[in-house]
């Protein structure tokens, strides 16, 4: 006999209109704070490599690490959110930027970096999973809109983070430890508004912990779909990957330069563009936009190829934004098609193995480059990551036409 799905009322919580746009407002700002978050150390990441003398593998462990935590916690959270709250989780998860920033602000090694962005991949995981689920709690009927405007918000509060990143850490003393107290005191403030706001979760499922877990499963019926978008979504967030942790240093590195804005303004000039390109894409079918996004990320890979060859730092900057054009629309095109034709049901299960292909596809890959890059150097290492990303983009491109060619038959 199956289960009932009994759900225990939670405290009664002010539902006013001001109350419902106030938290709504919130969890936007949140969601971009925990990107912003996220790109941070980016651009420091460089600085930090020359003062210990840690080599490029270990740079690429650092950043992996943050991405595994978020796949582990957006694949258990969002169930836990149900049963307990969105509001208990989204205030632990804050709690735990904190002490990430506190472990940043004291590091000494790569050990305390890890440790801190374990932590933040784990907060910003939970962030992600249940800032999502709360938007729809508060407005159940606005569900296109809400995703449209979480990826727009997404990859804006990243690109601020990365440009936040290199100003703070090269404009101001201590470089090392402003970034996170100015951070830290917008984490405070959110941190504060999120135990003022009511509970957005009106009823909550049984705590039951064998449940927990989303297990990864793609139904049959839409696996062209889903390869299709899982390799575009490879391609595009091993670029992510690559970008946030060792292109800052081959930036500086081509322009003889120990300046943070050098690699930060590279890695903004690509989500930025990316982020920007979504203002104005959201009217093209999803697959076509797709397509074309990985069409010319492919393109922009290849010229960035001959600009790392060449060592051009102005190139490179070019090339970044050619492929932030490409990116911008192979991500949410992709996201969008697959979002499209995911059954009735089934969607925490599909969107659990479409983070899984993501989160691996950004760790992955940029240890693989760390490792090459500690024995050959860095441009060695990004003229063949280059070169394959882009036959990937190639081979998603052609995947997504033999889509759009069996709908029009």
């Amino acid at each position: 006999m199956p289960e009932m799905d009994v759900r225990t009322p939670l405290a009664p919580a002010t539902t006013t209109a001001p109350a419902r746009r106030a938290s709504y407002a919130l969890l936007f700002a949140l969601l971009g704070l925990c990107l912003a978050i996220s790109g941070l150390p980016s651009p420091l990441y460089d600085s930090y490599q020359r003062e210990w003398g840690f080599s490029a593998l270990t740079l690429t462990v650092v950043f992996a690490v943050y991405a595994i935590a978020a796949l582990v916690a957006l694949l258990v959270v969002g169930k836990l959110s149900d049963s307990i709250g969105r509001k208990p989780v989204l205030i632990t998860a804050q709690v735990m930027l904190l002490a990430g920033l506190v472990l940043f602000i004291e590091a000494k090694s790569a050990g305390w970096l890890m440790a801190a962005r374990a932590l933040h991949g784990a907060a910003i995981g939970s962030v992600a999973a249940t800032a999502g689920a709360a938007l729809l709690d508060i407005r159940p009927d606005h569900g296109a809109v809400i995703g449209r405007f979480t990826g727009i918000v997404l990859t804006f509060g990243m690109t601020i983070g990365v440009l936040g990143g290199a100003l703070l850490g090269q404009l101001v003393p201590h470089p090392h430890v402003t970034p996170y107290l100015v951070t830290g005191a917008l984490v405070l403030v959110t941190l504060a508004a999120t135990i003022a706001i009511p509970e957005p979760l009106a009823t909550r499922k049984p705590f039951v912990p064998r449940e927990l877990e989303i297990r990864p499963r793609v139904p049959s019926q839409i696996l062209d779909s889903f390869w299709f978008t899982a390799v575009s979504t490879a391609a595009t967030w091993a670029v992510l990957g690559l970008y946030l942790s060792l292109v800052p240093g081959l930036a500086s590195q081509d322009a003889h330069s120990v300046n943070l804005l050098t690699g930060g303004t590279i890695v903004a000039a690509l989500i930025g563009t990316a982020a920007a390109i979504q203002l104005f894409t959201h009217h093209v079918s999803p697959l076509r936009l797709a397509i074309g996004g990985d069409l010319l990320l492919a393109g922009g890979l290849l010229l960035s190829v001959l600009a790392a060859a060449e060592h051009s730092t102005w190139a490179i900057y070019l090339t970044a934004v050619l492929m932030g054009i490409g990116l911008g629309p192979s991500f949410n095109g992709s996201l969008r098609h697959l979002s499209g034709v995911i059954p009735a049901g089934q969607r925490g299960q599909v969107m659990s193995a479409y983070y899984l292909v993501g989160y691996l596809s950004m760790a992955v890959p940029a240890i693989l480059a760390g490792f090459a890059a500690s024995h050959i150097g860095l441009t060695r290492t990004y003229v063949p990551f280059g070169i394959v990303v882009a036959v990937v983009c190639a081979a998603a491109a052609w995947q997504g036409s033999r889509i759009a060619a069996r709908s029009r038959s």
